[in-house]
């Protein structure tokens, strides 16, 4: 298939400008396209990935991505899809945090000098900071009335809400973005803009300005904005939202984060997320409509994006993490996978002093670890067959804790019945 029909089947086209026309040019030869992320968090997250992901499928089929860091468009804030003012950044905290995603874009698009299409990461305050105020509403603001930038969705949704409205400073980030288009256009002959179905206007703003311009043509495409099945926004839980950052969000709860998604989305988002082929994911999907149950769909969606983003073998910690807090034994587990399990679970600390000698009684130790409420209910957990210490099970009253039981020089694994862990952690 083409890229313009493998996105297609994907589901992935939302719009797109003189789609036939593109499509003819795409047959031509390899392009140059690109899309921009404003850097205000140091990770990026899964909300994301659809339009980065792309940027890879594009150059897959030996197209030249160009990832672009909004160090200027970043200082205003888009308003697209927001309902208030976002909160102004620093120059240095937008430097930071571009520098802290890089790593990030390099898991998902290649920026290896060893292909002819590598991939590049450019920062538009490369391009925005010497233009003076008086130079570009000259150059850029005369090309647009007000009346078209007033109709466009992200700015007429805020003026509509009296309360909140839109600063002349969001209101002019469309021209700042459009611009960005008009310079990649120029200067690295980019001709296609992604992004996501919310970024529009923004996009379409960019083609015009580079034909009045520049005479030259160029086009936009959007993919969709995802949303789960229940309505809820995509890539959020419970505790916030799914970032790519480990220190954000440890790789065991972003392996649970697709794991868990609903049976009505798995076979969505294999197609949305993944590089699988359409026979393979035919094949998931037949297995899944047989048996649910199974879940083998999500295990391949979770495999899949974890490797992505965190490596296969942070991907094999995670999945040694999950079978853990199922009762699985801890036999080659390594320690950023017992750190994943303990992050997940209470914790209280413990002396390395009360565990030397005679050690320490595991009586005590499920009382000050939470999972028994006294020694006598501890107890009867050890005598009823349900406390386990490092996912073995243990029935001795007398038993005791020492330096034995330590993993990694930092943790035991206490469990009472299938679901109660609690972690020590040794200090």
């Amino acid at each position: 298939m083409t890229i313009l029909e493998d996105l297609e089947w994907r589901g992935l086209i939302n719009d797109c400008t003189a789609r036939d026309a593109l499509a003819k040019r795409l047959e031509e030869g390899p392009i140059s396209l690109y899309c921009g992320f404003d850097p205000t968090a140091d990770s990026l997250h899964v909300g994301n990935l659809v339009p980065l992901i792309a940027l890879r499928r594009f150059q897959t089929h030996g197209h030249m991505p160009i990832a672009l860091a909004g160090g200027a468009t970043g200082s205003i804030g888009d308003p697209s899809g927001k309902k208030s003012e976002r909160q102004l950044l620093t120059k240095e905290v937008l430097d930071h945090n571009i520098a802290s995603v890089k790593s990030q874009l390099a898991s998902i698009i290649d920026f290896s000098e060893e292909i002819s299409n590598t991939a590049r990461l450019v920062d538009n305050a490369t391009w925005m900071a010497p233009i003076t105020f008086l130079d570009f509403l000259r150059d850029v603001g005369k090309h647009f009335t007000v009346n078209s930038m007033v109709a466009k969705e992200s700015v007429r949704a805020r003026m509509e809400d009296r309360d909140v409205g839109i600063s002349y400073t969001e209101f002019s980030y469309m021209l700042l973005q459009g611009y960005d288009f008009y310079h990649l256009n120029q200067a690295e002959n980019c001709e296609l803009q992604i992004g996501g179905s919310d970024q529009w206007g923004n996009i379409t703003i960019g083609t015009e300005l580079t034909r009045k311009k520049a005479g030259a043509t160029v086009y936009g495409l959007t993919l969709p904005l995802i949303t789960n099945a229940d309505g809820t926004k995509f890539g959020k839980s419970e505790s916030g939202a799914i970032w790519l950052d480990p220190n954000r969000t440890s790789v065991y709860r972003f392996y649970q984060y697709f794991i868990n998604v609903d049976d009505r989305d798995v076979i969505r988002y294999l197609k949305y997320f993944t590089f699988l082929s359409q026979e393979e994911i035919a094949a998931q999907e037949s297995q899944h409509a047989e048996n649910p149950g199974a879940r083998e769909a999500h295990r391949t969606l979770a495999r899949e994006m974890t490797n992505l983003i965190h490596g296969e073998d942070a991907t094999n910690d995670a999945i040694k993490a999950s079978k853990i807090l199922f009762g699985g034994g801890l036999e080659g587990i390594s320690e950023n996978a017992l750190r994943d399990v303990a992050g997940e679970i209470p914790n209280a600390t413990i002396s390395s002093d009360v565990l030397s000698g005679e050690g320490h009684s595991l009586l005590d130790a499920l009382v000050e670890a939470g999972l028994s409420q006294s020694r006598g209910q501890a107890k009867k957990d050890i005598q009823g067959g349900g406390v386990n210490v490092n996912n073995n099970r243990i029935q001795d009253l007398q038993a005791k804790l020492t330096l034995s039981d330590v993993h990694f020089g930092k943790y035991i694994l206490l469990r009472r019945g299938k679901k109660n862990y609690a972690a020590l952690i040794v200090e």
